[in-house]
């Protein structure tokens, strides 16, 4: 562990010799984000032929295979889908049309005043998401690898089961156990173990979605069956970059609104009925 940890801090006093020079420095890195579909999701309904599965499993796998940009300076960053001109969502047969909503918010975290605020839409409605920047308390690893040009550094952190979670799972269980039908059901919750890629050569504590508080720049981060990828990295820009911090929707904290999510799913699980409805499992 002190080898790794001096291995660290000599890679960051180079790489900090020049970048810091720079009273304004400015980056963007770009990334890929990927899940196994397959190993997470199970779509059930009477009204479904495997063709139809088929063909929503094949829609719901584009829709989660996007691309973000992440601007920063020392303090702060914005992480946010790159906007693409994209074709109307293909329909599956029925006039169902699969579109996931949610989670493609721009997200605005400043480590220093230890704030988070993102915008996401859910059904249709905008919330305003402000709340304390969650912290990690990283596990510094011994591997190393290459992305990129990058030496990068693995770090990981278990996430352990919250309340609202097994809440929540405790809910669907019950339904089922009552032989209510059900639009979403849940595998039982279990610690996450989520991993990460940091690079010391870029000495910022930044990362993509909620990620950061490593000593340099987050450049993978494997988590939930999902793989986010950095594929291009621009530091000091010719072109003055500009962070503008969120302010569209309702003003929520961040267990209000996972509390919002919850009332509505329950809410669709409550409408399905067992001749016409779908149901997706959603395994972790």
């Amino acid at each position: 562990m002190i080898k790794i940890i001096t291995k660290i801090i000599v890679a960051i006093l180079l790489a900090t010799t020049s970048m810091l020079k720079a009273q304004n420095f400015q980056g963007q890195a770009f990334y890929k984000s990927k899940t196994n579909i397959e190993a997470s999701f199970n779509i059930e309904s009477p009204g479904l032929n495997e063709e139809m599965k088929k063909k929503i499993m094949e829609n719901m796998k584009k829709e989660f295979e996007k691309e973000y940009i992440l601007t920063f300076n020392k303090t702060e960053s914005i992480y946010e889908e790159e906007q693409k001109l994209e074709a109307p969502s293909p329909s599956v047969g029925g006039g169902v049309v699969v579109k996931m909503g949610g989670g493609d918010g721009k997200a605005y975290k400043n480590i220093k005043n230890k704030v988070s605020i993102t915008e996401e839409d859910f059904f249709g409605k905008e919330f305003l998401i402000t709340d304390s920047l969650s912290t990690y308390q990283w596990k510094l690893e011994s591997e190393t690898k290459k992305i990129g040009d990058y030496t990068c550094y693995k770090a990981t952190y278990l996430i352990p089961v919250s309340e609202s979670e097994k809440e929540a799972y405790e809910k669907l269980k019950n339904k089922k156990e009552d032989g209510k039908t059900q639009f979403m059901m849940l595998s039982e919750p279990k610690e996450q173990l989520i991993t990460v890629w940091y690079t010391p050569e870029i000495p910022f504590s930044h990362g993509p979605g909620e990620y950061w508080g490593l000593p340099g720049l987050i450049l993978e981060a494997n988590f939930d069956k999902t793989v986010i990828l950095c594929s291009k990295v621009i530091l000091n820009p010719k072109e003055k970059l500009t962070i503008k911090v969120p302010n569209k929707g309702k003003k929520v904290t961040k267990s209000e609104y996972e509390r919002l999510v919850q009332e509505q799913l329950e809410q669709m699980s409550n409408q399905s009925d067992e001749k016409g409805g779908i149901r997706i499992e959603v395994h972790r």
